[in-house]
């Protein structure tokens, strides 16, 4: 027993440093590509590192493929999805935490349910539906459509943080004349401020990486996202490496920034939303 923990451990570590240079690897040769010229990054054989480090790609993304505009729709679309779905949540997940009524159970299950149906499926319809309400080809469908997306899952989320709160902390404001709302945004929503943030990460990652439905509610291109922006990069006569890899790391960079700045809050999220009081 004692030969068979320093092996266990040695197999432990030796698969999280696999990882790490797993991840780390495609990364790292999105960034040093960024860095060659045009004539390097499709030489053969490839160079690990640019003989020539150079930022044209970058300058060119933002002077000449309106990239910057392709920016602020994607911080736009995705700021809003991830603050409606939680604002939103945060109420509905407070209604089935401490409201008991007939076909509970059965709707926090479609909600559920409803996250295991493919969005290649729901693409069609939401097109009809947004074009027969004037909202095909604007940023608020596309909006209105991905929040309709993470909202569920965001109720669940916030539902198992309300759970963790006491009822008596609700009963006890109520005798001091708390209504409802007031409880929810004064009582509950600091309690679970963990939960708040994974859930806004979570709809924020949602709607900053999506390309499908960009794709199939977007036409005009001063509307696009950066998902949707970087596909026009891939011509029919030239793939432009450079620059898909240099707006692959902006778009790469502002998650993990995000993560990087709220890590603290999303851990304890994560792992106070498991436990139940």
């Amino acid at each position: 027993m004692v030969l068979k923990r320093p092996l266990f451990w040695i197999f432990v570590y030796a698969a999280l440093i696999f990882m790490f240079f797993f991840n780390l690897i495609p990364f790292f040769w999105m960034t040093s590509s960024s860095l060659k010229t045009d004539y390097e990054v499709i030489d053969y054989p490839p160079t690990i590192l640019p003989q020539t480090v150079t930022f044209g790609a970058y300058t060119r993304m933002w002077t000449q493929e309106q990239f910057f505009q392709y920016f602020l729709n994607s911080v736009t679309v995705s700021s809003t999805t991830a603050f409606f779905s939680s604002f939103v949540g945060v109420f509905a997940a407070y209604g089935f935490s401490r409201f008991f009524f007939r076909g509970r159970t059965t709707l926090m299950t479609i909600f559920l349910a409803s996250q295991m149906i493919p969005g290649v499926l729901l693409v069609g319809p939401y097109f009809k539906m947004l074009s027969y309400v004037a909202l095909y080809n604007t940023l608020a469908g596309l909006i209105l459509s991905q929040t309709t997306i993470t909202l569920p899952f965001s109720i669940w989320m916030l539902k198992g943080y309300v759970d963790t709160v006491p009822l008596a902390i609700d009963q006890a404001a109520m005798v001091d004349g708390a209504s409802r709302l007031r409880i929810c945004l004064t009582i509950i929503l600091p309690n679970i401020l963990p939960g708040m943030v994974a859930t806004i990460i979570f709809a924020f990652l949602l709607s900053w990486g999506d390309l499908l439905w960009a794709l199939c509610l977007i036409s005009d291109q001063a509307k696009q996202t950066m998902t949707l922006g970087i596909t026009q990069l891939v011509g029919q006569f030239r793939v432009q490496w450079s620059e898909i890899m240099a707006a692959t790391v902006i778009v790469t960079l502002v998650p993990a920034t995000l993560y990087l700045l709220l890590q603290r809050y999303l851990i304890k999220g994560f792992t106070e939303g498991a436990v139940k009081r």
